[in-house]
């Protein structure tokens, strides 16, 4: 009988019975009893019929379903047997239940793998698999996605495995990311400084050498490059051939440091290129930004903006000082119309200011102070690392007017100027939540430019050529419409700031370093004074002797591992590491120190390292010979163990 047979003789019965019941509930209480008999018997019999029906209608059913499932199940299973994926049938413990044709060619070449573990055949991680659903796996130089199926009927504990070969598509991914075109843009640093006073042939063979080493550096990338000033150059090339030069480190930058001017100044480059990009003008775009990051980083670096962010190759040399003050007087006139509009000023440093970030605010709030607005230090003095100058600031009758970030966050109005000096990271500042209550920012700051630097500033003053904020603070005012000077005692503090930067004018001093000097001990500044600033108990002396007495020495770094517990650890260890570099064939001088949270670094070096590049690694940052880094959660030994890490890996770099 066939099923849709069955169905209807099953319906008509139920419709047949459901009128015939109905009807006999409506006469049953007149009819005699024998028809009542007669009554029973009937719906008795079309029971049992009914019964019958339900009986062989399920039992064809079943053979009916059993009939087709041997079909299909005889029809799946050649179907998987010579389907052109391979198919692996294995249980949940790893062993292999089936597998078709496609995966024994592929994978066993024929052998019986039946009954064995699925990783004495292939090395497939069953357990990643079954979380996943899907993995990237190759075998015999071919790319596989691994896809599971673990929910089959009535096999809770075997999975279903397929390898999709994706080789092909794979390599086609492979060849569109390689073909993307990428832009840099390369420009000479310092270019008029450097030929200010060269003749016009010796510009001409500094300009041809260039040229030769830039055509020597695009050959066999099938790229082009063109000049379009005479210190810019625009190129454009192939992913895969940046990839090549970035595994080389950007060698051109050595090859362009050997030109020489006048047999005396080196040529140097800054490179921005911008990888990764959908298009051309989001490449260029990159480029352009990257170009910024790497003259904000001293210049002699070529930096790569990718979707995950920057790539920092060189940056060995320090650096030309660039002797214009076109751009300050520019910047002191821009600023000087800000305070003027603004209601009230705002001078804040780095977390744990040190002699230039509070000498830098309180010489700028001096003349904040003659333009007739106020002026508000902004600093934390539980942390602060320059409480010496602040005391004396606080005796002077003129002084600045020193508050505490929690004070300024309540007293900031949206005609509020925030000058952040000495540092433009947005996560060391004094106070985060300050800086996102200010409407109208200005950044100046000399420190080499970080990856998470202040985007909303209306002024960014960065010169990372000088050698202090103080210095470039200096500068600033000098070009102010004021009636008179700033008072001695703000002078006293901007050269304290140039003096601890400078290391006493030893380390990165200029000729605009000394003019500003100069300036400063014009006005009233006293050395005398400014020394005291620098003085130490005899405690922290004996102290610092002791750090520098447990110094190691690794290659031609100094290490010292500080195990004292005091509140001026922080000063101690900068100290300390200033002092290290005295040692005869220390090039750098790393000192590691216990802070309440986790491990503070100081580093410093003679130029030949440059210790911000390691810092950075470490999640701080800083200057060529000077830099910082904070290890959150960290021991010092574990902070010993990563610093030798990246020395190590540099030194085998340098090696290479």
């Amino acid at each position: 009988m066939k099923r849709n047979d069955g169905v209807l003789i099953v319906t008509w019965i139920l419709w047949f019975l459901s009128i015939f019941i109905s009807l006999f509930n409506v006469v049953l209480h007149r009819m005699p009893q024998k028809w009542q008999i007669i009554q029973f018997i009937m719906v008795l019999l079309l029971s049992i019929i009914l019964s019958v029906e339900l009986i062989i209608w399920r039992k064809n059913e079943r053979q009916h379903t059993s009939a087709i499932g041997d079909v299909v199940e005889r029809a799946g299973m050649a179907a998987l047997q010579n389907l052109s994926v391979p198919v692996l049938l294995v249980m949940r413990s790893g062993q292999i239940l089936w597998c078709n044709e496609m995966f024994c060619s592929r994978f066993v070449s024929g052998r019986t793998v039946v009954g064995k573990s699925v990783q004495d055949v292939i090395h497939l991680n069953l357990a990643a698999l079954d979380q996943n659903r899907e993995l990237l796996m190759e075998h015999n130089g071919l790319s596989y996605r691994v896809q599971a199926i673990s929910q089959l009927p009535g096999q809770q504990e075997c999975i279903a495995v397929q390898f999709l070969e994706i080789t092909d598509i794979l390599r086609l991914q492979n060849e569109n990311t390689n073909s993307r075109p990428c832009v840099l843009l390369m420009v000479i640093d310092s270019y008029d400084d450097l030929l200010q006073y060269a003749r016009e042939c010796e510009k001409a063979q500094v300009s041809a050498e260039v040229e030769r080493v830039l055509e020597n550096f695009m050959k066999g990338t099938d790229g082009i490059i063109r000049k379009v000033d005479n210190d810019l150059f625009y190129a454009v090339m192939e992913s895969r051939h940046l990839h090549t030069i970035m595994e080389n480190r950007f060698s051109v930058l050595d090859e362009i440091r050997q030109i020489r001017v006048n047999d005396r100044m080196h040529i140097t480059f800054s490179i921005g290129v911008g990888d990764g990009a959908v298009s051309l003008a989001e490449s260029e775009k990159f480029a352009r930004q990257s170009l910024d990051m790497a003259l904000g980083r001293g210049g002699d670096q070529a930096a790569v903006k990718t979707e995950n962010g920057f790539c920092f190759f060189g940056g060995a040399s320090k650096g030309v000082e660039k002797k214009s003050k076109t751009k300050i007087r520019s910047i002191a006139l821009a600023l000087q119309e800000l305070i003027e509009n603004s209601d009230q000023v705002f001078l804040m440093g780095h977390r744990f200011g040190d002699l230039d970030s509070i000498g830098s605010a309180c010489g700028l709030a001096g003349a904040v102070r003659l333009m007739r607005r106020p002026a508000y230090v902004v600093v934390n003095q539980q942390s602060c690392l320059a409480m010496q100058l602040i005391r004396r600031m606080e005796q002077y009758s003129e002084g600045p007017s020193f508050i505490t970030p929690e004070q300024a966050v309540l007293q900031v109005t949206e005609n509020s100027l925030l000058i952040v000096l000495d540092t433009h990271n947005k996560d060391i500042l004094e106070s985060t939540e300050l800086y996102r209550l200010a409407r109208y920012v200005v950044v100046i700051d000399h420190h080499r430019k970080n990856v998470n630097f202040i985007e909303n500033a209306v002024i960014f003053h960065h010169e990372p050529y000088a050698s202090s904020a103080s210095e470039m603070v200096t500068e600033i005012i000098q070009y102010f419409r004021l009636d008179t000077e700033i008072s001695a005692a703000y002078a006293d503090a901007l050269l304290s700031g140039i003096m601890l930067d400078t290391k006493n004018f030893v380390m990165r001093t200029g000729v605009r370093t000394f003019e500003a000097a100069a300036y400063l001990r014009k006005i009233g500044a006293d050395t005398i004074q400014v020394k005291t600033l620098f003085s130490n108990t005899i405690s922290m002396y004996s102290m610092r002797a002791q750090i520098v007495s447990h110094a190691e020495l690794y290659r031609n770094n100094a290490i010292s591992v500080v195990k004292l517990q005091t509140p001026e650890v922080r000063v101690l260890a900068s100290q300390a590491a200033d002092e290290l570099l005295s040692i005869q064939g220390v090039e750098a001088s790393f000192v590691i120190y216990l802070e309440e949270n986790g491990v503070g670094i100081s580093a410093r070096s003679m130029g030949n390292v440059n210790v911000q590049v390691i810092m950075e690694q470490l999640g701080g940052g800083g200057h060529q010979t000077m830099a910082a880094a904070q290890l959150p959660g960290c021991t010092v030994q574990e902070a010993k163990e990563r610093l030798l890490l990246i020395l190590e890996a540099q030194e085998t770099q340098h090696e290479t």
